[in-house]
């Protein structure tokens, strides 16, 4: 389904938004990989994630259901040492994750550079203000994220 702020409580997205800061992970670079299709000839892709992992499968499998993208599963280690606890991973990628920081954007603190990162580089001339997409004071004061 389609996430906007409209279909999530200000509550949970903000609830959200601290998850992510404290536990999550934004990766929005270039990586060298080899193309099968193209003869093995190596390309700079575009490597854009955003995910949160921790021990707590009922908070990833929460998250997931409430947020309706993204995907979940155990992380798999080659070999998990003994002492590890079994971790669990929510994420999504490319477009998804571009939904994911425009929605939690007005309300990160940790990582709002980083997503800012994402939207930029799908929406470079979102708002024409150099590297932030809007004026953070303004949206936060028009959705009422601050009492």
């Amino acid at each position: 389904r389609e996430v906007s702020v409209e279909d999530l409580s200000q509550s949970e997205v903000a609830y959200i938004a601290g998850l992510f800061d404290g536990e999550g992970c934004v990766t929005c670079k270039k990586h060298p990989t080899k193309r099968k299709d193209r003869g093995g000839k190596i390309y700079n892709q575009w490597y854009i994630r955003c995910e949160i992992t921790m021990t707590d499968k009922e908070v990833i499998s929460t998250l997931h259901e409430t947020l309706g993208f993204g995907w979940s599963a155990e992380k798999k280690y080659k070999k998990r040492p003994k002492h590890y606890k079994r971790q669990w991973r929510w994420s999504c990628g490319y477009r998804d994750a571009l939904t994911f920081a425009k929605l939690l954007w007005p309300y990160a603190q940790v990582k709002l550079h980083k997503l800012e990162q994402i939207i930029d580089h799908y929406e470079p001339r979102a708002q024409e203000l150099g590297d932030n997409v809007v004026d953070l004071e303004t949206e936060r004061e028009i959705r009422k994220v601050w009492p």
